[in-house]
């Protein structure tokens, strides 16, 4: 029998599910457009954005929203719309799983080439097609990281919590502006849908949207040429404009065509080279902007680590505590974007025996650890939950355990 005890520990503490969350977090984030069409289980982060508006976001003196929510035809339109509006200086974003993702490849790769910020929340459903609407996976981390044909990169991040839901959604705004590129922020439907007690949030009053680099009219007026696709400071993100700021000077051809630094049409290879050259180097620098991993380390660790991120946080907080109590030591880290900065590339390095769990069945965040890291496969054991439902920490733990007494003995505590 099961009995249940009066607790204290939810003291200070919310109850809210990650899609609020998120919701939450580009309200305060300055989100001032929002288009996207119904999908499960992404439907309540436009739903809650749009309550949440209706609240907080009105004018005093009409009495109306002050933000523009427009539910698409479908998903190509919204992203479209997003494009335009952020195109345009707006805040904007899109919410959708992955299966809209995948219907919106074609904008995803125009806004990056073209250098638009665009904020795209997914909460992770099964696929693929259809796939399992009402269950969670985490399997869109390849398709979303190299979205679009030609090559292409985005940055990703990965809540693992309702707080971090909404801390992440107001990243996910800066970065886009910051970098000027697509930032998807990658929930799941265990995340989003459900109901977590969570520790609140915080808000500042103080804190101010990073816009990134865009120039004023005083700007324009103060340098000789614009160039929108110049590296003036030398971290391959460019200034940009907006329309309307000079009456003369700061316009330019925005296009998904290969383009020279002023943004005129060219085939030229030269040009081409260049142009996607600083875009890696954009690439580069986004690696010390993104948020950084969270590392446990435990003093009797030997060569022996656990990598996980998203929801499989808990579960693998729960199995590192069994394994604690079977004498078997690790160190750990939980990963929260793409790209990998140099904290996971030395985390990587200092351990030969890595466990990586994720939800999904091909072992995506493993070969991409690989494949951006350069480190050979033979480092990495996977755990892999692709079932639809939540990956446990008895399944952790007993996969662990039997590898290690198995194939690595010398790991064990005596």
């Amino acid at each position: 029998p099961y009995t249940v005890s009066h607790s204290d520990k939810n003291k200070d503490k919310i109850f809210i599910d990650g899609n609020a969350a998120t919701a939450l977090g580009l309200l305060y984030g300055g989100a001032t457009v929002a288009a996207w069409y119904p999908i499960t289980p992404s439907t309540s982060v436009a739903k809650a954005f749009t309550d949440f508006s209706k609240k907080y976001r009105v004018d005093q003196e009409t009495g109306k929203m002050n933000v523009a929510i427009i539910q698409a035809e479908d998903e190509l339109a919204a992203i479209g719309m997003v494009i335009g509006a952020a195109w345009n200086g707006a805040r904007a974003f899109t919410a959708t799983s992955g299966a809209g993702v995948s219907l919106m490849n074609e904008f995803i790769g125009l806004a990056y080439f073209a250098e638009i910020p665009v904020a795209l929340i997914n909460v992770q459903r099964g696929g693929p097609s259809t796939g399992m609407p009402t269950r969670t996976q985490q399997a869109d981390i390849m398709s979303c990281a190299y979205a679009s044909h030609g090559d292409t990169k985005h940055v990703l991040l990965f809540p693992s919590t309702p707080k971090e839901c909404f801390e992440m959604a107001v990243q996910c705004l800066d970065l886009a502006e910051r970098l000027q590129t697509p930032v998807i922020l990658m929930s799941d439907l265990d995340l989003g849908m459900n109901e977590h007690v969570s520790d609140a949030f915080e808000w500042d009053p103080d804190y101010n949207y990073d816009r990134g680099k865009v120039y004023s009219a005083e700007d324009l007026e103060r340098i000789e040429t614009f160039g929108r696709y110049l590296d003036v400071d030398g971290d391959g993100i460019p200034y940009r404009t907006y329309p309307g700021t000079h009456p003369t000077k700061g316009s330019f051809f925005t296009r998904g065509t290969s383009r020279d630094e002023y943004a005129r049409y060219t085939e030229q290879g030269d040009a081409y080279v260049r142009n996607v050259d600083r875009l890696t180097k954009k690439w580069e620098t986004s690696k010390k902007l993104v948020p950084k991993p969270k590392t446990r380390r435990h003093p009797m660790a030997k060569d022996f680590a656990i990598i996980f991120f998203g929801t499989t946080y808990y579960a693998a907080l729960e199995a590192m505590e069994l394994l604690t109590t079977n004498r078997i030591y690790a160190n750990a880290m939980c990963i929260k974007a793409f790209p990998f900065n140099k904290d996971v590339e030395d985390f990587v390095n200092e351990h030969q025996n890595i466990f990586v769990i994720e939800q999904n069945k091909d072992g995506q965040l493993k070969q991409m650890l690989v494949n951006e890291l350069g480190v050979p496969p033979s480092k990495f054991i996977s755990i892999l939950n692709y079932d639809g439902m939540p990956i446990t920490a008895d399944k952790i733990f007993e996969t662990i355990n039997s590898n290690i007494k198995e194939n690595h003995p010398e790991l064990l505590s005596v």
